[in-house]
């Protein structure tokens, strides 16, 4: 059985066939982006929604001491760039409606570069099924070529199967739950964003820190907000 299901030709037209189907539908940069995106799909995410909340609520302290100025120093430090680019706005004086409107374009655009990896590996479980039963067919024709040996029409045919399998397997088993598990990263992604626009339009409005906390708190809850789309 096990040796069975072990067939070159059957993967290479099922696995090679889904690649070549890819490089046609897809860029480059979006299969590299979503090959990166597949090897960090079990990685824990840089940053999340409740951890920023106390973030934020650590920064209000010090911004309603000494202004937002002081948190000109953590922009060097941080390693996320998008909370680096929203604390830079709000160092550089810019105003709520412009920082807003900014950064919702900016996750907006991340996450549709998010959403994209998971619509190639979707894309390819569509064609995998497809290019398995190619496979089989392939394989029946080649079993009826040699009709004349009946003994090894069974095998034959359980050979030519095996493409249908390894179609039907990679699509349901792999392909769609990495896609699934893409999208719920994405959606949490977007929603630490959000986050962030919110923490720092509130410390330019100069809330109370517990305050920030609680705001922000009741935002996470809630699932974010509807972003700022350009016009």
């Amino acid at each position: 059985m096990t040796w069975t299901l072990l067939q070159p030709a059957a993967a290479l037209v099922v696995f090679g066939g889904t690649g070549v189907a890819l490089l046609v539908s897809f860029p480059i940069p979006t299969l590299r982006r979503s090959v990166q995106a597949v090897r960090q799909a079990f990685a824990p995410p840089p940053l999340r929604a409740r951890a920023l909340v106390s973030r934020f609520g650590q920064y209000a302290i010090r911004t309603r001491r000494r202004g937002v100025m002081v948190l000109e120093p953590e922009i060097a430090r941080e390693k996320d760039p998008f909370l680096a680019r929203a604390l830079a706005l709000a160092v550089d004086g810019v105003t709520p409606e412009s920082l807003k409107q900014g950064l919702a374009i900016d996750s907006r655009a991340r996450e549709d570069a998010d959403l994209e990896c998971a619509d190639v590996l979707e894309a390819a479980a569509g064609y995998a099924p497809t290019l398995g039963i190619l496979g089989a067919v392939l394989g029946l024709i080649h079993v009826m070529e040699n009709f004349a040996a009946p003994a090894s029409i069974g095998s034959g045919i359980a050979v030519a199967f095996v493409a249908t399998v390894y179609g039907v397997a990679s699509a349901n088993l792999v392909l769609l739950p990495l896609a699934t598990r893409l999208r719920g990263r994405a959606e949490e992604a977007r929603l630490a964003r959000d986050v962030i626009i919110e923490g720092v339009l509130t410390l330019q409005q100069g809330m109370h820190p517990r305050m920030v906390e609680a705001h922000l708190d009741g935002f996470v809850r809630s699932g974010g907000q509807e972003r700022v789309r350009a016009a």
